[in-house]
């Protein structure tokens, strides 16, 4: 119970310390999402009016999807530096370490938390029905934490040794965004191979099950394949990141 206690109390305080030097705070974990949705909505939705995907609103079938992308991204982005900015715990003998990676997925997580408010109220603009279904977007938020957690495990492991691997995340988190059907119709725009090879990427299961979820009111157990392939997946990514964080252990004081 203490040691949980204290994994939320350094989540807290590394959620505040974030935007601290800033004069609006924590405010700006919210504004800058919010102004890719307004973004978005300018451009798709007044612009090029684009048209309902699948008898849903195009706005708010593309947040449904963008929010589990924001939680992902913001989980590599800030977790990849969990070790470097956190040197002074990493130096402390009797700190436990492997601890900081969970710090900034609970902290990342807090923002998630807010932004699944923002989607009831979207359906709520829109007048749109939620289902029981929705409650399926807990099991994709905890597959897509702990998909997150290996991959920071292993990446902010690696970036003490590699200051760059903080570079290179950005940048496959840029690919990643428009390799991953967001913001468009995986239906319409691509077949064939090229559908098939997409799925590899694990977040289309994940941004495909908030839909389920949200939209269209279909359990997760209805795409058997996809699911086993992303836990194996995860459970994998979550097996090397520990074995590489608890390799490299000894090493970080000497490298911070």
């Amino acid at each position: 119970m203490e040691q949980f206690k204290m994994i939320m109390r350094l989540a807290k305080n590394d959620f505040k310390s974030r935007y601290s030097a800033t004069v609006f705070g924590i405010i700006w974990a919210f504004i800058q999402p919010l102004m890719t949705v307004l973004v978005f909505w300018f451009v798709f939705q007044l612009g090029f009016k684009s048209a309902p995907v699948k008898d849903m609103p195009y706005m708010l079938w593309f947040i449904v999807a963008y929010i589990p992308w924001i939680y992902f991204s913001d989980i590599l982005n800030f977790g990849v530096n969990a070790l470097n900015d956190y040197s002074y715990l990493v130096k402390k003998v009797k700190f436990k370490v492997e601890l900081l990676p969970l710090v900034r997925i609970i902290s990342s997580a807090f923002v998630h938390i807010f932004f699944l408010g923002f989607i009831f109220l979207m359906f709520f603009c829109y007048r749109e029905k939620l289902s029981f279904y929705c409650v399926q977007a807990i099991y994709y938020t905890v597959g897509l934490s702990i998909l997150g957690w290996g991959l920071v495990m292993l990446l902010s492991a690696l970036s003490t040794f590699f200051k760059d691997i903080a570079q290179f995340v950005t940048i496959i988190l840029q690919i990643g965004f428009w390799a991953t059907p967001i913001f468009w119709n995986k239906d319409v725009m691509v077949s064939g191979i090229v559908a098939q090879v997409l799925k590899i990427n694990p977040l289309f299961y994940i941004v495909e099950g908030y839909r389920d979820s949200f939209l269209y009111r279909a359990p997760f157990w209805s795409h058997p394949v996809q699911t086993v392939y992303f836990w194996v997946l995860t459970i994998v990514i979550g097996f090397i990141g520990w074995r590489t964080f608890k390799k490299l252990r000894p090493h970080f004081a000497d490298e911070l």
